[in-house]
């Protein structure tokens, strides 16, 4: 799995998880304007690996 960043069309950062197969499997959801915004939002998911699972 690796993670991808990059500006969308409005000039903001995204972010994208992508598995082996290269199929998306999570993404950010939001526009960053700061690259670093949107790189410390990969890394609370990377830190959140532990995190339950909560039935809603």
């Amino acid at each position: 799995m690796k993670f991808e960043i990059y500006k969308d069309k409005n000039g903001e950062w995204r972010w994208h998880l992508k598995a082996a197969n290269h199929e998306k499997i999570a993404t950010s959801g939001e526009g960053y304007k700061n690259k670093a915004d949107a790189l410390h939002a990969i890394e609370l998911v990377k830190s959140s690996s532990h995190a339950p699972v909560e039935e809603i």
